[in-house]
């Protein structure tokens, strides 16, 4: 079974920048889809950011369509989203997730394969 880990959150202050990573211990990385995903204390998981495959297409929610880049490296196995002007709403856990094909999506249940999450918080 595939695993994805995630790194690079913590803490920072409003109008900040992170940069999370993701590596996927298969070789088969290259294949599908990848996305990140957050959610906040009481409210429901949603989708951040997610790229195709090839890292041909790449689609953003609007609420961090400005602020945030996801991008993918293929010779490392690796996600990123890297995070500039964050804001105190930017506060969850992120999850990166391996989808189902090829197609990027931000729908949750494409994602069958998930990482443990990593914890962003966001002071003013």
């Amino acid at each position: 079974q595939v695993q994805l880990v995630e790194s690079g959150g913590g803490s920072v202050q409003a109008g900040g920048s992170l940069t999370l990573s993701c590596t996927a211990s298969d070789y088969t990385y290259s294949r599908y889809s990848m996305a990140w995903f957050r959610q906040a204390p009481g409210k429901e998981r949603e989708g951040v950011a997610t790229i195709s495959a090839d890292g041909g297409m790449a689609y953003r929610a609007d609420s961090v369509k400005d602020r945030f880049i996801i991008s993918r490296d293929f010779t490392k196995n690796t996600l990123y989203l890297q995070m500039d002007k964050m804001k105190r709403e930017d506060t969850a856990m992120y999850y990166c997730a391996r989808g189902r094909g090829a197609w990027p999506s931000l729908q949750v249940d494409y994602y069958p394969i998930w990482g443990q999450g990593i914890r962003v918080t966001v002071s003013s």
